[in-house]
């Protein structure tokens, strides 16, 4: 049998349930790991003895033969979902020790169907960033290195979530996904993530940046991992406005392997200008195996794609700096004292938030103000019904929609770091999918001259899962990706 850390999540639950290890075993193993993975700083925050108290309940389940779908299995928790009694700080400086009284939706159901907590995952400050440069803790690093062995990204903003199941420091993690958040690290990591339509995973307890834009999401080893995964985390839940009362399916049973005569969409408007060409050949190599698998494509026309950063980049700064008015030094978090309240507010947020964050707010508060709201936000609306439209007429032609993940691979920490603008356009194949509210997910598909990961994104119609899913899953065994990254990082 391979290393307990080596296993993926259906084949860990499967040896948990055969007994062939404990859940406490397959626990303090990852726990082991973790502990010499300082260098990567995926974890925030580690709970070694909170997941072996809950190791040791999934094992008295296990015997009595109550087994839940994710009995034993240890993840890590994006710092981003709050989880009672366990500090959750959102990578940021203004929420210093806060610990939540409260659990989010989405890990309360984790908890429910038997999966460990690992610890805390880090990620850009109020998930603002493609990066994960931008935490309170430091970068993240990515575990896959390039020949020149420089350290690299894992992607932004679920970095510590993508790093962490990349390097196997958890058997899986929680994301959130506000512009590619969960699809771009994945990409960048050779993982699978997956973005859900938005409210089917619901946001209550998840710490807020852009509201109408924000979901949460598995990131994975496998594409099976994540249908299980997802299985638990969404839900119906009354606490979230946005939730949206449908049944979950049983995700995991629609990878049939099956796609013979479903509809491959291909935009003409996602072949960019200067596109590097080992992107374009992997695009073309992804048409080929959805071809050879018995899929139509079909080409289509996604018109305001162009308009889609744009309009991102006023949206989910504007409902940030909205969002973000609620840290004051009050209620909860940091305190800077002041001579009066005005002073003491500018105080605490200045020292709080980092200047991404001060960025975003600034633009935010400047698009919502008198005289540029109409001008700004109400056009930056407009636009994402556009975008949206678009969508719904491409669904008429196909069933999904291939494309590449990212314009490129991982870049090296600190290279776009200084250029905003740079570092937004990582966003550039994965923002139309929150903007329009679809599902989308990245599949791990080859490596590029460096030896380093490349996805490809498939984007499915509103709470199409299943067959989002089972097209990923004909991807990935097309792609046969088992490239892994070293374990240089490795103190052990």
């Amino acid at each position: 049998m391979s290393k307990l850390t080596d296993l993926n999540l259906a084949q860990a639950r499967d040896g948990l349930r055969d007994k062939q290890f404990s859940a406490r075993e397959l626990t303090q193993a990852h726990i082991e790991r973790v502990a010499a993975a300082d260098k990567l700083n995926a974890y925030v925050l580690q709970t070694p003895e909170k997941a072996l108290e809950m190791a040791d309940a999934s094992d008295a389940k296990i015997a009595q033969g109550e087994a839940r779908p994710l009995e034993g299995i240890p993840l890590g928790i994006k710092d981003l979902f709050c989880t009672k009694g366990v500090r959750t700080t959102a990578c940021s400086n203004i929420l210093a020790e806060f610990t939540p009284p409260y659990e989010s939706t989405v890990t309360g159901n984790l908890w429910a169907d038997g999966a460990v907590m690992l610890g805390k995952l880090n990620n850009d400050e109020f998930a603002m960033g493609s990066s994960n440069e931008t935490s309170r803790f430091g970068a993240v690093i990515n575990p896959w290195r390039g020949a020149d062995q420089k350290p690299l990204v894992p992607g932004g903003s679920s970095g510590g979530s993508s790093s962490a199941v990349a390097a196997r420091l958890g058997i899986a993690a929680t994301a959130t996904d506000t512009g590619g958040s969960i699809r771009q690290p994945a990409a960048f990591t050779g993982t699978v993530g997956l973005k859900p339509t938005y409210g089917r995973c619901s946001r209550w307890g998840v710490v807020a940046f852009a509201s109408s834009l924000d979901q949460a999401g598995p990131i994975t080893q496998t594409v099976r991992d994540a249908a299980i995964m997802l299985g638990s985390m969404a839900s119906y839940d009354a606490k979230d406005s946005t939730s949206v009362n449908l049944p979950v399916p049983n995700y995991e049973a629609a990878l049939t392997g099956d796609i013979k005569g479903l509809r491959v969409g291909i935009p003409a408007e996602y072949r960019v200008d200067n596109m590097p060409s080992e992107i374009e050949a992997l695009w073309q190599q992804g048409i080929d195996w959805l071809t050879q698998a018995g899929a139509e494509i079909v080409d289509i026309s996604l018109p305001h794609t162009k308009y889609a950063l744009p309009a991102y980049y006023i949206i989910a700064p504007a409902e940030a700096s909205s969002n973000l008015a609620r840290y004051d030094g009050v209620r909860y978090g940091m305190r800077v004292a002041g001579k009066d309240i005005d002073d003491m507010y500018a105080s605490t947020r200045a020292a709080g938030f980092g200047d991404e964050v001060i960025r975003r707010i600034m633009i935010g508060t400047y698009a919502l103000s008198a005289g540029y709201y109409d001008a700004y936000y109400v056009k930056a609306l407009q636009v994402r019904r556009l975008i949206a439209e678009d969508f719904t007429k491409a669904y008429e032609k196909c069933d999904v929609v291939l494309t590449p993940t990212t314009p490129s691979s991982a870049f090296a920490i600190g290279e776009k770091s200084d250029d905003p603008l740079e570092m937004y356009l990582n966003d550039v194949f994965t923002v139309t999918g929150n903007l329009a509210g679809l599902p989308g997910i990245s599949v791990p598909a080859g490596v590029d001259a460096k030896g380093l990961p490349l996805g490809l994104q498939l984007i499915g119609k509103t709470f199409g899962e299943e067959d989002l899913l089972r097209v990923a899953g004909v991807l990935e065994t097309a792609a046969q990706f088992t490239a892994r990254a070293d374990d240089w990082w490795s103190a052990e």
